[in-house]
């Protein structure tokens, strides 16, 4: 551990969270509500030219609506996609509904669009090859399965498999590509172990397999020698943190190396590798309140 310091602490919770590096600066997104479930939730986003003094360039606010767990990533033609979910209801059983807002400075965004279908949450999109890929997962009890999209241009998404079934409930996943355009994915399920997920184009053939630990909120980055990275929640040994941890997607192993400063509520990171360094956004509630907070880490 290099640095880690706190980035964000507006709101009454602050969480799920979301990093990029482009066009010359950082931005980091994720959720404002007054709790981790509440009918308020927005999405923020801030900017960096160092990573060091953050100021907020936007705020994308749902009437009705509850935006949940952002996520951003730049389309081919250069626009930043955010990505995230708006929950409609009150009380359970909820209804859940993917959206995307695009710009092109980070400040302005355009009105949202509905992707995929209602009632999956399509969690996180990686472009590859002019193409983006996300699995979405279940939101309502008859459809507690993976269903795997692609789009050309980030707003009409396509079915690509249709349904994987991998236990009671797998849910929120991460995609990274190899240089060979190998994928693999990251898998939470509950209340199993997660999974590492492996796939060649056309990625109609998923090979899975169990982690050994339980995990949440996983983000997944490919270093340049080909290791992979990972970020995630940890459960029960003994309390809830956010750590580092290597995965092997041939033994099927996840072999943690750093715990960052965290407990209670957290985890949800976002990792960039930039400089020789890992660079982590993630929240937390060891301090006072849910908070969001940049580590950064460097890697042997």
């Amino acid at each position: 551990m290099l640095e880690v310091c706190r980035i964000w602490d507006a709101a009454p919770h602050n969480a799920f969270t979301d990093l990029l590096w482009h066009d010359g600066c950082w931005w980091c997104v994720f959720r404002e509500g007054q709790d981790h479930v509440s009918d308020d939730g927005a999405l923020r986003v801030i900017t960096s030219d160092d990573g060091g003094v953050w100021e907020s360039a936007a705020l994308l606010t749902w009437e009705g609506g509850d935006l949940r767990d952002a996520k951003i990533c730049v389309t081919p033609s250069g626009e930043l996609m955010l990505g995230g979910a708006v929950r409609f209801g009150q009380e359970p059983p909820w209804t859940f509904q993917s959206v995307a807002y695009f710009s092109q400075d980070g400040r302005s965004w355009s009105e949202p669009v509905f992707i995929g279908d209602e009632q999956f949450w399509l969690w996180r999109t990686t472009w590859h090859q002019g193409i983006a890929y996300t699995f979405g997962y279940g939101c309502a009890e008859d459809n507690r399965f993976l269903r795997l999209y692609c789009s050309r241009d980030g707003r009409s998404f396509d079915t690509l498999v249709e349904r994987i079934e991998l236990g009671s409930y797998p849910n929120e996943t991460q995609i990274v590509f190899g240089p060979d355009s190998t994928a693999y994915c990251l898998l939470r399920r509950d209340p199993e172990h997660g999974m590492i997920g492996v796939a060649s184009a056309p990625y109609t053939d998923w090979e899975w397999l169990d982690l050994g630990v339980r995990i949440g909120g996983p983000a997944l980055a490919m270093l340049p020698d080909g290791r992979l990275v990972a970020c995630v929640r940890r459960y029960y040994d003994p309390e809830y943190r956010t750590a580092l941890g290597w995965v092997d997607p041939e033994a099927g192993t996840y072999e943690e190396f750093l715990e960052l400063p965290s407990g209670g509520d957290t985890s949800y990171a976002g990792l960039v590798y930039r400089e020789e360094r890992l660079w982590v956004s993630y929240y937390s509630s060891h301090e006072e309140k849910t908070c969001i907070y940049l580590a950064k880490v460097e890697l042997p």
